[in-house]
């Protein structure tokens, strides 16, 4: 990997170029958390500060299982951002057609 890629600030790229990339790491294993992860990216994080997206990067940075617990099971994150971030995630699909 190129070193300048390893201390890139996701927050700090252009909106195009992060979103575009944003929008490629919600491809996951189960088309569940693709839908999921892809319409939050597509519908809220233009609008979604810096605080926001880096969140959103650290949630992507996880495994699929716990993803998937986090999103579509019971399991709740103990991180207070995550946690708020994957209830609005699952929030705005709930208040949308069908996931």
């Amino acid at each position: 990997m190129c070193p300048a890629a390893e201390n890139r600030d996701p927050a700090a790229e252009a909106p195009e170029a992060a979103g575009g990339r944003l929008l490629w790491r919600c491809r996951r294993g189960m088309k569940e958390l693709d839908i999921l992860l892809e319409r939050f990216a597509r519908q809220a994080l233009p609008q979604a500060g810096a605080a926001e997206r880096r969140a959103f990067e650290r949630l992507l940075g996880l495994p699929d299982p716990l993803l998937a617990g986090y999103l579509l099971g019971d399991n709740r994150p103990g991180d207070r951002e995550l946690y708020e971030l994957t209830a609005r995630i699952r929030d705005l699909c709930h208040g949308s057609p069908p996931c």
